[in-house]
């Protein structure tokens, strides 16, 4: 049997200890940005790298209010998400030079959002050859850059 060494992903799979309140919420309050991998904040957003990625570069973008729903977001905010959505797209284009994106919310829990309190959207850069013999036959996903390394790359680019 092959092994695939991925020890970053401990941290996902011995988390059994449930996070105490909103766990977006907590990191829009922290002025730790790097620690928490927040990308970009605007005035009504802000941007984070995702720590279990579904593919690299995987961002998600937050509004700064406590919400579900996006019908529960006002004009501003609306505006402010799309404005961070493309300048984010833009970034991960210019840095990582994906095919195209994967751009959605998942909202509720039976549409699989692991965070269904807290609106937020998801960006997945894509490319052609990302979806090898590994997913497809080992249902395993290979990350080929660090999350360190990414967010630096990332930061320097804005």
């Amino acid at each position: 049997m092959d092994r695939l060494w991925a020890p970053w992903r401990i941290g996902y799979i011995s988390n059994s200890k449930k996070t105490k309140g909103c766990l977006f919420c907590g990191v829009s309050q922290k002025k730790t940005d790097k620690k928490n991998l927040v990308i970009y904040r605007s005035r009504h957003v802000f941007s984070i790298l995702n720590k279990f990625p579904y593919n690299n570069g995987h961002l998600m973008i937050c509004p700064y209010r406590h919400i579900k729903d996006p019908g529960q977001l006002n004009a501003d905010e609306i505006l402010d998400l799309f404005a961070v959505l493309n300048k984010m797209r833009l970034l991960l284009k210019r840095a990582l030079r994906p095919d195209g994106f994967n751009i959605g919310m998942n909202i509720g829990r039976v549409s699989g959002a692991g965070i269904p309190n807290h609106l937020h959207l998801h960006i997945v850069p894509r490319w052609k050859e990302d979806n090898n013999f590994m997913p497809a036959l080992f249902s395993t996903k290979v990350i080929s850059q660090s999350l360190e390394e990414l967010y630096d790359n990332l930061r320097e680019r804005i």
